[in-house]
């Protein structure tokens, strides 16, 4: 899939119960990908979308998206203005 981006990655919100989220991709170079994966959800580890934590550590996993030229989706089942 030809894009501007070097990959792609959605984060879900799987609900209360840890682990709490995943990571999927569309597409992307699988060795960026997974180290993108692996540094977002240890940002995440442990904290639901209503911790105060986890407004901070999203915005850092936005922006190491950005850095990484990676288009970044968050699926977090909220209704809310910053969903």
């Amino acid at each position: 899939m030809p894009s501007e981006y070097s990959g792609h990655i959605r984060i879900d919100y799987l609900g209360p119960v840890a682990p709490h989220y995943e990571v999927y991709s569309e597409y992307g170079d699988q060795a960026l990908i997974e180290a993108f994966r692996f540094r977002a959800l240890k940002r995440l580890e442990l904290l639901p979308p209503h911790d105060p934590q986890f407004r901070r550590n999203r915005e850092r996993i936005a922006r190491d998206a950005e850095r990484e030229n990676i288009l970044l989706e968050w699926n977090l089942g909220l209704v809310d203005a910053d969903n």
